[in-house]
């Protein structure tokens, strides 16, 4: 098994950076072919590069990693702009993303990745990622407006931070404030396996099992008054630790 390790690591890493330099080598021609071939937004191209980015590094780590997704049918894919909820154990998570049928995703994140990940930071800008500890809520969600208004969906790791040990830990209320805001369904995802795959605090990746299920969506109408974001809230976080005992319970 160490030797699996050592190899998939000495496969997995130098291909990675091959593709990320890739990617940034291309973007420029990329970004004005499709603006050429597509009425797209720059923000919509920007959100499709990084969902292939992630399908490329899918493709590079599918020789030691099973990835399965359940519940992303025909009516998932025609869903309106949506806000995402899901569950955050690793830094792989946001590749996983790729995983999901439809790319036209802002992601909302903290604002380390923005200060350290240079190599993504254009991308992130052009893509009109939420740094919501730079902009607070209300510009946050004044932005979030204008991505869904244009047809585009708004995703969250409402636990903020990784989970050190694969449990959900607790929810902040921005996600559930902002369906409740725009008025937007709330889908909730929840992914297993990225941890065994990359867990926090190491560099070493191991062969895993990722599983990625996306559940019924809330209707905000349902959780009217002052406290409708927290009864979301509490409701969401149950409906996921339950399919997460399952997906674990299933790999």
């Amino acid at each position: 098994m160490k030797v699996f390790i050592f190899l998939m690591n000495l496969w997995v890493y130098p291909l990675l950076l091959l593709w990320t330099v890739i990617g940034l080598l291309i973007s420029p021609l990329a970004f004005l072919l499709w603006r050429k071939l597509t009425d797209w937004s720059t923000a919509k191209i920007a959100r499709h590069f990084i969902w292939i980015y992630g399908r490329g590094w899918m493709l590079i780590v599918a020789p030691f990693v099973s990835f399965r997704r359940y519940g992303f049918d025909k009516a998932y894919r025609q869903r309106t702009p949506c806000i995402y909820v899901i569950n955050h154990l690793s830094f792989f998570d946001t590749y996983c993303m790729a995983l999901q049928p439809v790319s036209d995703i802002a992601f909302v994140v903290r604002a380390w990745p923005f200060r350290r990940l240079f190599w993504y930071t254009a991308f992130m800008h052009l893509a009109r990622y939420l740094d919501v500890e730079a902009d607070g809520f209300a510009a946050s969600a004044e932005r979030a407006q204008a991505i869904t208004a244009a047809g585009g969906s708004i995703l969250f790791f409402p636990e903020g931070h990784r989970s050190r040990d694969g449990e959900l830990q607790r929810f902040y209320s921005g996600a559930f404030l902002l369906a409740l805001k725009l008025n937007l369904p709330l889908v909730p995802l929840c992914i297993t396996g990225t941890d065994t795959l990359l867990p926090p605090g190491t560099f070493k990746m191991r062969p895993a099992k990722v599983r990625m299920q996306a559940l019924s969506p809330l209707d905000p109408a349902d959780f009217s008054g002052d406290d409708g974001h927290i009864l979301m809230r509490k409701q969401v976080k149950e409906m996921m630790a339950q399919k997460i005992r399952e997906l674990k319970a299933g790999s």
